[in-house]
């Protein structure tokens, strides 16, 4: 529940108590509950009117995509991360070969060598 444990519930209860006083404190927690429930369908409201004007070509649109850490992640990291899971398989990685001749160039259509622990 909102990253909190024990403790700091226990705490906000306590301070609850001391600047409201028994009598009162029933009284402020309806009234939280019921401001965070407002709050709750006034942002399902806004998604739900913000989903309808948008159109069908925003059907699967979610506002959280616009976040800059996860317009990045899932516009233009996931294929560079994907292209590199892709060519970083076992069946991709080339198989080593003899060590480069001397003069350091390799012939037509011969492989460079891989090491798998430099990597």
């Amino acid at each position: 529940m909102f990253g909190l444990g024990w403790p700091e519930i226990l705490a906000l209860v306590v301070i609850g108590l001391l600047v409201f006083g028994p009598e009162k404190l029933p009284q402020a927690a309806q009234q939280a509950g019921r401001t965070l429930r407002q709050l709750r369908q006034m942002a399902n409201n806004a998604k739900a009117d913000l989903e309808s004007n948008l159109g069908p070509e925003f059907k699967n649109f979610d506002p959280a995509d616009l976040n800059p850490k996860t317009f990045v992640r899932k516009h233009l990291l996931d294929d560079v991360e994907n292209d590199w899971n892709a060519s970083s398989t076992a069946e991709s990685v080339p198989a080593v070969t003899a060590a480069a001749p001397p003069g350091g160039e390799l012939g037509f259509g011969e492989i460079p060598p891989y090491d798998t622990e430099a990597t």
